[in-house]
C-alpha cells in the first residue's frame, strides 16, 4: 500500500467518524481488480459538499453545485463526491441538474459499468450494482442502463469508450458500439481540449492502433481528424512501401509505439498527412514532393485545431517537417549533420524514422548511421559556436543585413567542421571571406 492510498484511507476513516457512508468509487476500484496500481482514489460519499469542506480543514470548492470538492491532504488533493443523480444535460457534456441522492442511483449515473465500482474499506469488499466486476472478467466495456441516454448526455462518452478499450485492451460491446456509430456526429459539440486529451490517452495507450480503427470505424475521427479519411486508398510505390496505402502505412507504424510520449504519437500519426494532397503519379513511380513540408504546416493546423499547446505543437511539426532528411544523412556536410543530430529531442525523430522504416521497406541504414553518430556526438564537448559576433563583423565593415547571417553562418559550419578552433581564426576566417566580395 502506497502513502496515497494510505492518505484515501484516512479520508474515508475520517467521513465514516463523521456518520456518513464513504467508499473507494471508480477507476481507482477497476485498477485493483485488475492489479494495477491506481493513479487517483476517487472517494463517493453521502455527506454533502458543505458538509465535506467543514469536515476537512484544507479543500478546493471545484464543482460544489456538482457535489465534488477536492480534499488535500499532505499535499495531495483527492476528489471527494457527494452521491448524485444527475439530469437535463444541455450542452453534450455538463448535467443541468444535480440531486444529492443514494448509493444506488450514484452508481446509475455513472458511464461505463466497469468504472460503476465501489470499494467498503470496513468490510473489504467491492459493492459492483452495475454488473462490473462480470464485465471486467469478460474485459469488456459496455454502459450503465441504455447506451443511447448515456451518450447523449454527455457526448466525451463515445471517445472514453475507445480509450478505455485501448487502456484496458477490452473490447466494446456490441450494442455500445452500435450506439457510438449512431450518435457519432453528437462529438462536434464537444470542446476540441476534451477531444484532445481523450484522443491522447488513446494514443498513448497499449493499443493506439485499434484506437485509430476504433475511432474510424466508429464514425468519430472524421469529425475532428478528417485528414486521416483523405489517406485511405491513397496509393504508394511498392519497391518503398510494400505494406500499402497512407492509412495502412500509418497505422502500421502507430503499431510500433510502446506507450509513447503524445508528441511522438502524434508524430507518426501526421507524418504523412500530406501525401493525399501532394500524390503525383510521375513516369517513374508516384510521388509526394514536399509532403514534408506541406504536412508541417498541416500539422500545425491540427494540433491548433485540438489545442495543444505551443510546445507540444512546435516538436509534433518538427517531427514532420523533419522526417525524410534521414535518407540524405550519408551525404550531409559534417556541419549539417550535427545540425541535424542537434535537434531538440533528436530520440524522437529517430524513433520515428526507425517506426517508418519498419512499417515500409524495414532497411535501418540510415538509422542505425545517426544513431551512432548521435551518440557519438553527445559524448563531445559542445563547440563554440558564437566565435564571431554581428558586433565583430561591423567592426570589420560590415553593413548589417542579410550577408550578416550567411557569414556567421559559415563560421559556424567551420567551426562545427573543426577548421576553426579560435576567436582569432574565425576572425580570419571572415576577413577572407570578405576580401573575396
Amino acid at each position: 500500500m502506497n502513502l496515497k492510498e494510505q492518505i484515501a484511507i484516512e479520508i474515508v476513516k475520517t467521513l465514516h467518524s463523521q456518520n456518513h457512508e464513504a467508499y473507494f468509487a471508480g477507476g481507482c476500484v477497476r485498477d485493483k481488480l485488475l492489479g494495477v496500481e491506481p493513479k487517483d482514489f476517487d472517494i463517493a460519499t453521502s455527506a454533502g459538499p458543505d458538509e465535506v469542506q467543514k469536515i476537512f480543514p484544507k479543500t478546493v470548492p471545484v464543482g460544489v453545485q456538482f457535489g465534488v470538492v477536492m480534499v488535500v491532504e499532505q499535499e495531495t488533493a483527492f476528489e471527494v463526491a457527494t452521491f448524485r443523480t444527475e439530469g437535463n444535460y444541455k450542452d453534450g457534456r455538463h448535467p443541468g441538474t444535480v440531486k444529492f441522492s443514494t448509493l444506488e442511483e450514484d452508481a446509475k449515473r455513472r458511464d461505463f459499468t466497469v468504472n460503476g465500482l465501489y470499494f467498503d474499506i470496513k468490510s473489504q469488499k467491492v459493492i459492483d450494482l452495475v454488473g462490473g466486476q462480470s464485465d471486467l472478467q469478460a474485459k469488456i466495456i459496455r454502459t450503465i442502463g441504455d447506451a443511447d441516454t448515456r451518450f447523449g448526455e454527455d457526448h466525451l462518452r463515445m471517445m472514453r469508450a475507445v480509450r478505455f478499450a485501448c487502456q484496458l485492451e477490452f473490447q466494446i460491446e456490441p450494442k455500445t458500439f452500435d450506439s457510438v456509430k449512431k450518435l457519432s456526429d453528437l462529438i462536434v459539440k464537444v470542446s476540441p481540449e476534451r477531444i484532445r486529451d481523450e484522443l491522447s490517452k488513446t494514443l498513448t495507450s497499449a493499443e493506439p492502433t485499434r484506437g485509430i480503427r476504433l475511432l474510424d470505424e466508429s464514425g468519430l475521427l472524421i469529425h475532428f481528424l478528417p485528414e486521416i479519411e483523405k489517406m485511405k486508398g491513397v496509393e504508394q510505390p511498392c519497391e518503398y512501401h510494400p505494406e500499402g496505402d497512407v492509412f495502412v502505412h500509418t497505422l502500421m507504424l502507430l503499431d510500433g509505439l510502446k506507450k509513447p510520449p503524445i508528441e511522438l504519437a502524434m508524430g507518426c500519426l501526421l507524418h504523412d498527412v500530406a501525401k493525399p494532397d501532394t500524390f503525383v503519379r510521375a513516369p517513374d513511380r508516384i510521388r509526394f514532393h514536399g509532403h514534408d513540408r506541406l504536412g508541417a504546416e498541416m500539422a500545425e493546423k491540427i494540433c491548433k485545431r485540438l489545442a495543444f499547446s505551443n510546445a507540444q505543437t512546435k516538436l509534433i511539426c518538427e517531427l514532420v517537417a523533419e522526417h525524410l532528411r534521414f535518407k540524405d544523412a550519408f551525404q550531409m556536410r559534417v556541419s549539417t549533420l550535427k545540425r541535424f543530430l542537434s535537434m531538440d529531442r533528436f530520440d524522437l525523430h529517430l524513433e520515428l524514422h526507425r517506426l517508418d522504416c519498419m512499417a515500409s521497406h524495414k532497411k535501418l541504414e540510415a538509422y542505425e548511421f545517426c544513431r551512432e553518430k548521435w551518440e557519438e556526438f553527445k559524448t563531445l564537448p559542445p563547440p563554440p559556436l558564437k566565435l564571431v559576433t554581428g558586433k565583430d563583423l561591423i567592426a570589420l565593415g560590415l553593413k548589417p543585413g542579410p550577408k550578416f547571417s550567411e557569414i556567421i553562418r559559415s563560421v559556424e559550419d567551420s567551426i562545427l567542421e573543426g577548421a576553426i578552433k579560435t576567436r582569432e581564426e574565425a576572425l580570419e576566417f571572415v576577413k577572407t571571406q570578405l576580401s573575396k566580395g
